[in-house]
Parts: C-alpha cells; sequence; structure tokens
C-alpha cells in the first residue's frame, strides 16, 4: 500500500511547495546547492495508491569506507499530527538508509517547541509539541537536547516577524529603537537597493569582515554565487545592498555639525538659563566631528555597510546569508537593508519573514558575543521562536559512536584552518 519512491523534480517541489509543513532547506532547489558541499541528494517520496503522502530531501555524505550518513535538513515534509504515518515513513527510510550504508539519518524539524515571548517566558502551555518529542524517542530518534548556541547543523532558535498586516502596522510592532531609526527616512541617504549577482563581491566583503569580527567561519564566495544563481533562476532569492558615498556622506554630517551649530548660537542669548542644552549640543558637535574625521580617512568613493541574500519560499522570506562592514556601523545600514528587505516582502504578498537564527538566550549580557545580532533581531519584533532540536535516528550504533567521538574534533580543525586560509586571501 505504501511505497518509499525517488521523485522527479516537478512532483517533488509541487508537494514540497504546498505543504503545510514545508521549508525552503526541504525545496529541490537546496539540494542541488548542497552538492557543492559534496553532499548528494535524494528527493524521497512515501506513496499510497500512487499519491504522496509524505517526501523528504536526504543529504548523502560519504564517510570512510563505504559508509555514509543521511541529513534532512528542517525536514521531513509530513504532516506531524500523523503519528501512524511517520512511523511508517521512518521504517521505510531506515530500510533505505541501510541500503545505502547510512549510519544515521538526521533530522532538525522546523516544528516549535512551545510558544514564547520575547524575553524567553513560555506561555500558552496547551500549545506545544511535547508529545511530538516523546513519540520520535518511541521510534528510536536519538534527542540531542535543547542546546541555546550554534552548535547543531541549524540554529534551534530564531524570530519570525509577522508581516501580514498593512506596512504602518508592522512598523508599529517593532521596539521603539528601531522606529527611532526608521521613522529618521533613512537620515544619511544610504543606497539601499535590491541587486544581482554583479553585486556579488560587495555582498562577500560584509561576509568577511563579519567573520574577521566574529571569528565565524564563511563559505568561499562561490558557494554564495552558486546558492544565489539556483535559487534566483525561479525568483527565489534576493540579494540586497547598503552603500555609503563618501563624498555625500562628508556633506551630510558638515550640514549636521552646521544644523546643531546654529542651535548653539540660538541659545548663547540665554546662555546661563541653557547652559545644560548647550553642553549637550557642544558634545553632539564633538561625536559628529569625530565621526566626520573617522570617515575623511576613507579612500574609497563608496562602500558597502550591509548586505543579505534571501530566499522566498512558499509564504515565508528567509535572511539566510548576510554581513557588515566593520566600519560606520553607527550609521544602521543593517537596519535599512532589513527594512527593505520587510517592505518588498509585505508588498509581494509574503506573510512572515524569518531571520534565520538567533541563541537561546533571551536576554544576553553585554559582553556576551551573541548580544549584538541577538539584540538587532529582537527588535525587529518578531517572535522568538524555539524548535523541537535535532535527533538522529541511528541505524549502525558502532560506527555511530566512533562518528560522534571523532567528527566534531576533525571538524574544529578544519574549519579553524579554512577560517584563516579565507581571510589571508582576501586581505
Amino acid at each position: 500500500m505504501y511505497k518509499l519512491v525517488n521523485l522527479e523534480k516537478d512532483e517533488y517541489e509541487n508537494f514540497v511547495e504546498n505543504s503545510t509543513y514545508t521549508h525552503f532547506m526541504q525545496s529541490y532547489d537546496f539540494g542541488q546547492i548542497r552538492k557543492y558541499k559534496k553532499f548528494k541528494p535524494y528527493y524521497l517520496g512515501l506513496k499510497k495508491d500512487n499519491k504522496i503522502v509524505a517526501s523528504a530531501l536526504i543529504l548523502e555524505k560519504n564517510l570512510k569506507f563505504s559508509y555514509t550518513y543521511f541529513y534532512s535538513p528542517r525536514g521531513y515534509v509530513i504532516d506531524y499530527k500523523n503519528k501512524e504515518l511517520i512511523k511508517i515513513f521512518t521504517e521505510e527510510l531506515k530500510k533505505f538508509a541501510k541500503e545505502k550504508k547510512a549510519i544515521f539519518i538526521k533530522i532538525d524539524p522546523a516544528i516549535i517547541r512551545h510558544k514564547l515571548d520575547q524575553d524567553g517566558n513560555i506561555y500558552d502551555q496547551e500549545n506545544n509539541n511535547y508529545d511530538l518529542i516523546d513519540y520520535l524517542k518511541s521510534l528510536k530518534y536519538k534527542h540531542l537536547g535543547y542546546n541555546i548556541g550554534f552548535e547543531n547543523e541549524q540554529p534551534r532558535f530564531t524570530f519570525r516577524v509577522n508581516i501580514d498586516y498593512p506596512i504602518d502596522e508592522v512598523l508599529q510592532h517593532m521596539h521603539p529603537t528601531t522606529r527611532k531609526i526608521l521613522n529618521k527616512n533613512n537620515q544619511y541617504n544610504l543606497k539601499v537597493y535590491k541587486g544581482d549577482i554583479n553585486d556579488m563581491n560587495d555582498f562577500y566583503i560584509t561576509m568577511i569582515e563579519t567573520a574577521k569580527r566574529e571569528g565565524i567561519l564563511q563559505a568561499p564566495i562561490k558557494y554564495y554565487e552558486e546558492f544565489y544563481n539556483i535559487f534566483n533562476k525561479d525568483n527565489k532569492s534576493d540579494i540586497y545592498v547598503v552603500k555609503a558615498n563618501i563624498k555625500d556622506l562628508v556633506k551630510n554630517f558638515k550640514d549636521k555639525i552646521t544644523d546643531v551649530e546654529n542651535k548653539i548660537d540660538s541659545l548663547k542669548e540665554h546662555e546661563n538659563k541653557n547652559k545644560g542644552k548647550i553642553n549637550d549640543l557642544t558634545n553632539q558637535i564633538n561625536k559628529l566631528n569625530k565621526q566626520l574625521n573617522e570617515i575623511k580617512k576613507i579612500k574609497e568613493k563608496e562602500i558597502v555597510l550591509s548586505s543579505i541574500i534571501t530566499v522566498k519560499y512558499k509564504d515565508t522570506v528567509w535572511t539566510v546569508h548576510g554581513g557588515n562592514n566593520s566600519i560606520l556601523m553607527e550609521l544602521n545600514g543593517n537596519y535599512e537593508c532589513y527594512w527593505k528587505i520587510i517592505k518588498d516582502a509585505n508588498e509581494e504578498g509574503y506573510k512572515t519573514v524569518d531571520c534565520f537564527g538567533t541563541c537561546g538566550i533571551a536576554n544576553p549580557d553585554k559582553d556576551n558575543p551573541i548580544f549584538g545580532i541577538h539584540s538587532f533581531k529582537k527588535r525587529l519584533g518578531g517572535e522568538y521562536t524555539e524548535f523541537i532540536g535535532e535527533f538522529d535516528l541511528i541505524t549502525n550504533k558502532p560506527l555511530y559512536f566512533m562518528y560522534k567521538k571523532l567528527i566534531p574534533l576533525y571538524r574544529k580543525i578544519k574549519r579553524k584552518k579554512e577560517l584563516k586560509n579565507e581571510i589571508n586571501r582576501t586581505k
């Protein structure tokens, strides 16, 4: 009655994109992208009476001695309320895995564990998926715990911004700090636009700057080119860029300084009465002059401040890859970039912008490396979202436990070397 089959592109994609439990990481295109990282994609479907009832993008990675492991990113695409269907699909996938000498199948479903407010407090206790976690365990899926960092294949936490409102209401749901910045209507006259493949080098500058600043590994530029090209050919990816023209920026700051000086002059008529205001404005001028001097040191005519590659799939836009330059961060190019993405997504009829990852510490300390990016995403007003985590379905216990001990050490050494090489290459 049930049969596991390989699906052709159109049949597979039609089922995935129209499913309730869809995700761009289960799309046909994402499987093609992962070939660049030496994964082999299988597009599997479970059919009942010749009708697809579940599917999975399975990425196969070769190990030593002809063994492999499987990873189904954010999968499966299945009705997670139908326990019998999950059981049948699991049994069929285990058979397939053993045929391919896969020692385990990893999944990390984009299923919410429970409802959280922005401070990480659980609310609406009845609306949770604890039962699903227990059921997967009963099927011998090994749950890898509730990590709060970025140790796993994908982040377990994210912020999801509901944009299914008129754009003015979307703005009102944001943090006052964000609204204050955006209500200034791009006060530095930054160039904010949706680009194309010709902007890839500028995008990569922000990625390398972010890698240097935060000590994280970035893929080579070729990977991002592949990523963008594959999704963009079906109009499912955009690249956003924010730039500053240095000549215009110098003029902008000089005009601001002149305006503040004029305010001081107008207050000097009653200097004793306005002494506090004059001191504040004087401090403001000193700050502006300091920023202006830094800007004048920049030799380029134009510099990129922020850039993001998005993926558009079904009713959601994900901000998948992005970075910020390490200079002129006070110009808030990242806010302008996200605001452009949100406005475009809203105009095009999407319902959600997924910020694609944050930590599980709802209110990190200022000295925490994640503080800046977490606070920024939080201020966009999205729902703080926690997923149920990673599960490994083990098909070869001895090799699995050997893999779990040796591979993390190997990856750590390899990533450090790759990060160092990539930074040196771009100097």
